[in-house]
């Protein structure tokens, strides 16, 4: 099996770790879960973190052939459309995106000029559906709980699975956002689990579990199914949804889902501008 380089970039504010994923036999490549960062107190965005990435593929030389997300994220904003900009590549997200656009469209009461089919993205992709980077063949694979669209990218020895896991030391996702479900998170957990346990599983997270100094972005899925604090083999599904309905309880609202849902649910793109030329974030009073 291929066994693609993989380089991880971290945005420490947002605890994300975005990725440029190289074909081993081609200059081509894809960038997965890319960051804008944004300063909530000003209302600035900047392209710090993705001109980084920029200068990597700028520097090796890279064909960006997919701008991939894993889902929409509630914790980040994404730079996908400016990154497909800068790169001409193609930019994809799971098919169920419309499901997400449609819950949150209403939530921040988007008005008609938001389209709710996935119409933002060039491609979404459908569970088992397969695609390639250069020579490097590469799998979709539905895996919903923390959000009705997560989507695992497996490319050769390596998957990509956003929220779903985190460490074996720090556990699982949470379920607790709209469309979300512990027991459908507890299933595809246990598809991931059926990948080779030599898979490379690449996290967007990563927080740093009690007594752990440094952050860590990869792990396989041998050390998971050992070893995950939340879901090992032997956890039943009934143990694992009280654990994690009672967890998500006591949880409290990322620092930046507000603007990160508006803005990802739109594929990385700003609100229209109102009449006077300015874009404007909504802030729902009391809703989450």
């Amino acid at each position: 099996m291929n066994s693609p380089k993989v380089t991880a970039f971290f945005d420490e504010p947002t605890f994300t770790f975005s990725y440029v994923v190289e074909d081993p036999n081609s200059s081509s490549c894809a960038i997965v879960d890319s960051v804008l960062d944004f300063d909530y107190a000003a209302g600035r965005t900047d392209t710090r973190s993705a001109e980084e990435i920029l200068a990597y593929i700028k520097a090796h030389q890279l064909k960006v052939e997919w701008v991939l997300e894993t889902h929409v994220h509630a914790d980040h904003l994404s730079a996908a459309p400016y990154l497909r900009d800068h790169t001409q590549a193609k930019m994809g997200i799971g098919a169920h995106i419309t499901t997400v656009q449609e819950t949150f469209g209403k939530a921040f009461n988007a008005g008609t000029e938001f389209a709710r089919d996935g119409s933002q993205f060039d491609h979404l992709f459908v569970d088992g559906e397969t695609f390639h980077i250069g020579s490097l063949e590469c799998h979709a694979m539905h895996t919903p709980g923390h959000t009705p669209a997560c989507m695992t990218y497996v490319m050769g020895d390596a998957a990509f699975v956003g929220d779903t896991l985190f460490m074996p030391d720090y556990g699982t996702a949470r379920c607790d956002f709209p469309g979300g479900d512990a027991a459908t998170l507890f299933q595809s957990i246990h598809k991931l689990y059926a990948l080779p346990e030599d898979t490379r599983l690449f996290l967007c997270h990563d927080y740093k579990a009690p007594g752990r100094t440094e952050y860590v972005h990869e792990t396989t899925v041998k050390a998971q199914r050992e070893g995950n604090i939340h879901v090992k083999d032997s956890t039943d599904e009934q143990a694992f949804v009280s654990m994690r309905t009672e967890r998500d309880k006591t949880l409290s609202m990322p620092r930046l889902i507000l603007p990160s849902v508006q803005i990802n649910m739109r594929a990385g793109h700003l609100p229209v501008a109102e009449d006077n030329g300015q874009t404007y974030l909504k802030i729902p009073i009391n809703l989450f």
